[in-house]
């Protein structure tokens, strides 16, 4: 598991188990359900560089679609409603993606 030893498997189960459904994705609901929300800076770094696919320091859309499966393989891919929410919700800054301060902010939300 990408996030062992920062966020425990049952919680991640039980969060991606919440948003089984196609635009029942809730990142607020789903950074608490997990843990995230209440991890440690670092921890919230470490979750940003796994879900930063291409190294590239920022989630592009592309990314944010495959967000469940950086913590469960067999997740779904969020449907394209669901990822301009997302998207829309962490670019503060408007650049079309989301860098490492606006995930932050967006997971302690």
């Amino acid at each position: 598991m990408a996030f062992a030893g920062v966020l425990s498997d049952a919680d991640v189960k039980a969060a991606i188990d919440g948003c089984a459904a196609a635009d029942s994705f809730d990142y607020k609901k789903f950074f608490k359900a997990c843990g995230l929300a209440g991890k440690s800076a670092d921890d919230v770094k470490k979750a940003f560089a796994i879900i930063d696919q291409d190294n590239s320091g920022f989630i592009e859309e592309e990314e944010l679609g495959l967000f469940l499966q950086n913590f469960s393989k067999s997740a779904r891919a969020l449907t394209a409603n669901e990822t301009k929410v997302f998207l829309a919700a962490g670019d503060s800054d408007g650049d079309g993606k989301i860098g490492v301060d606006e995930f932050a902010a967006l997971v302690k939300a």
